[in-house]
């Protein structure tokens, strides 16, 4: 377990692990995604889970609500039914955001579990199969990549947000490698003390 300066909490370390799958390098990103983004909202002042920076811009609460909508319409049924499922209203997603960390943090779960129930039981061969994404025909390893690119892309944007709410009351730590610690940390790497992921 590694001790991260904030909050005094204990999390598990994940390894970098050499691997020519790409579901099970696949599922270890999403993980990895997954965690740096708990990491940065855990920083955040829980009143600013709440706020967007302009008229044009979502709330971290929205992002995830957004987020989640999408998972359970992507990998609920993943291999048998179109990932955009007819009970997903899509522009719903952007309003009425969860209440309170304990609710958007539920949401978040609920969301990354569909991810995970859906990829966990597949293996390689499974990795050409043709899924359906509103009616356009992806093959499993398509439909793995779009979502890499979408969660990332949101997680990003929950992390810019949770950084600039922090850094305000100056209590934020970085999630990955801190600023002027590249050295350290690619020695560290070298020397088997830290690891990439």
């Amino acid at each position: 377990m590694l001790r991260y300066p904030y909050r005094g909490r204990k999390m598990a370390r994940m390894a970098h692990q050499f691997t020519t799958s790409h579901l099970k390098d696949s599922i270890d990103l999403f993980r990895y995604t997954k965690r740096l983004t708990e990491r940065s909202m855990e920083q955040c002042p829980d009143e600013c889970l709440f706020l967007a920076l302009d008229e044009e811009s979502n709330s971290i609460a929205i992002i995830v609500k957004h987020m989640v909508g999408n998972m359970r319409s992507r990998w609920t049924d993943f291999l048998n039914s179109d990932g955009e499922k007819p009970d997903r209203h899509r522009d719903s997603e952007f309003e009425e955001p969860p209440k309170t960390r304990a609710e958007l943090l539920a949401l978040w779960e609920q969301g990354w579990k569909c991810v995970f129930d859906a990829l966990e039981p597949l293996n390689d061969a499974d990795s050409s199969r043709t899924v359906m994404i509103r009616t356009e025909p992806h093959s499993v390893t398509q439909a793995i990549n779009r979502q890499i690119a979408h969660y990332s892309y949101h997680c990003g944007q929950i992390t810019f947000l949770a950084k600039h709410f922090a850094a305000k009351s100056g209590n934020w730590t970085a999630i990955t490698i801190p600023r002027k610690k590249s050295a350290d940390f690619n020695a560290r790497v070298a020397s088997g003390q830290a690891s990439q992921r």
